[in-house]
């Protein structure tokens, strides 16, 4: 089966951070750039959060938070669950599905090497099975 790191080296991107003391604006701002559901957090090159679309609905539009003047580090999510690049994609979604989360920083010996989101999966999974079919 496909591994997290054969799928990042299949499709590479920009890996969106910013930092904890960042504007939720700024964040936002950020993902919209990227077109991603979500951004790291990083503090002096480690990972110490993720803010996600989720986040901004629930801790910030429905708390009543200012997105231009609320920083990050007072809504991202600290708990962070991450894989490292030899986690294989079926694993991943596993995993995924179990928390309720659709994003996956990938670690690699303390550094972060991308992140993976549901509908990667999903895709990668299905091109496997294709291939896997048209084979037979």
């Amino acid at each position: 089966m496909t591994t997290v790191n054969e799928l990042l080296s299949r499709s590479p991107g920009k890996l969106w951070t910013i930092a904890p003391t960042d504007s939720v604006f700024k964040a936002l701002q950020a993902m919209a750039n990227g077109q991603v559901g979500a951004v790291i957090v990083v503090e002096k090159g480690r990972l110490v959060g993720i803010f996600t679309e989720r986040d901004n609905a629930r801790k910030v539009e429905l708390s009543g938070k200012a997105a231009r003047t609320t920083p990050v580090s007072d809504v991202m999510t600290t708990d962070v669950v991450t894989v490292g690049p030899e986690a294989e994609i079926g694993s991943c979604m596993t995993l995924m599905a179990s928390k309720r989360i659709h994003h996956l920083p990938v670690i690699d010996r303390s550094q972060i090497v991308g992140v993976v989101d549901f509908g990667d999966l999903v895709n990668r999974l299905i091109a496997d099975l294709s291939a896997k079919s048209a084979a037979r």
